[in-house]
């Protein structure tokens, strides 16, 4: 596949439960979401919360714990989650789900339960292409040096550790911590900062090709809105930061050459409109994702599936 064929596919359905048309059809779903990235399954019956659990189980297995969180979700059931908890009118950039861990979940699952009024969609862009987009001489000095995410895990600013790391002791999270290359420092009480150096391209498990894979994007200041990039700094200073990226010697990211990766994330990116029911699948390695502001209620459950480390 090149890096401009579609993005996603639609598998469109007459009504019949969903499970059933993979149970059919799995072998074939399996390469389509391989091919392009993405599939989007429409016109099913879903049957809500355990329906969607089945569906994630019937095409990938069993559903992942959502562990090292870097976004406020509440648990819907079992491994099944609502999608972020940010506020409607905020964007979140363009993404690929947990490439900041030593591990992450290669199959994405995204359900609409409730479609927005206006917005709201699940935009997606070609990591195959994102990567081609890129400098040459940008991308070989993140291929060269890697990338760093700085977090920072406390009462008064970013999320607590303790939501992070799905524990209340201190020394199991230092624990995961060590066990997934992440190196933990406790800078007070209850304030815990970690640092992880990661590779920012990897290669796919199955395509063998070149993916852009990372959060240094994502987490970099400057691609918050502006005022809020400034009133953090301003409230917290840099080293306090909820989350900030580096190159993984710990230079500093040009904000320049954010800017220019984010132009590359959105020339890359594809849209679509939620319809009730709709079930979307993602390869996490070669698809990034975010999602608009909306209007409305929009309700999307999310589950994740297949842990990767490529």
């Amino acid at each position: 596949m090149t890096a401009t064929q579609a993005l996603s596919v639609l598998v469109e359905g007459d009504g019949e439960p969903v499970t059933d048309r993979i149970r059919r059809d799995r072998s074939r779903l399996r390469d389509l979401l391989t091919a392009h990235g993405a599939i989007l399954l429409r016109g099913f019956e879903v049957g809500g919360v355990d329906g969607f659990d089945r569906t994630v189980r019937e095409l990938s297995g069993t559903p992942l714990t959502y562990s090292e969180r870097s976004s406020p979700r509440s648990v819907i059931k079992g491994n099944v989650y609502t999608s972020t908890d940010y506020p409607p009118q905020e964007e979140i950039f363009l993404h690929n789900e947990n490439s900041y861990q030593a591990a992450w979940p290669l199959t994405l699952y995204f359900h609409c339960v409730e479609p927005p009024t206006s917005q709201g969609a699940t935009p997606l862009a070609s990591t195959r292409a994102v990567y081609a987009a890129i400098d040459s001489s940008v991308r070989e000095e993140f291929e060269r040096r890697g990338w760093m995410v700085v977090r920072n895990y406390g009462d008064e600013f970013g999320m607590p550790w303790q939501e992070a790391f799905n524990t209340n002791d201190r020394a199991k999270a230092v624990e995961y911590c060590a066990g997934n290359g992440v190196v933990a420092e406790w800078v007070g009480e209850n304030h815990l900062r970690t640092r992880a150096v990661r590779a920012a391209v990897h290669r796919h498990p199955v395509t063998k090709a070149p993916v852009w894979f990372n959060h240094a994007t994502f987490f970099h200041i400057t691609t918050l809105p502006e005022e809020v990039g400034a009133g953090l700094l301003e409230m917290c200073g840099e080293e306090n930061l909820p989350s900030n990226t580096y190159y993984g010697d710990g230079g500093r990211i040009p904000d320049d050459v954010a800017e220019h990766l984010r132009t590359c994330y959105r020339a890359a990116s594809v849209r679509f409109d939620y319809r009730r029911d709709d079930v979307l699948v993602v390869d996490n390695m070669l698809a990034s994702h975010g999602r608009e502001p909306f209007t409305g209620p929009r309700r999307i459950a999310v589950a994740m599936a297949e842990p990767s480390n490529a």
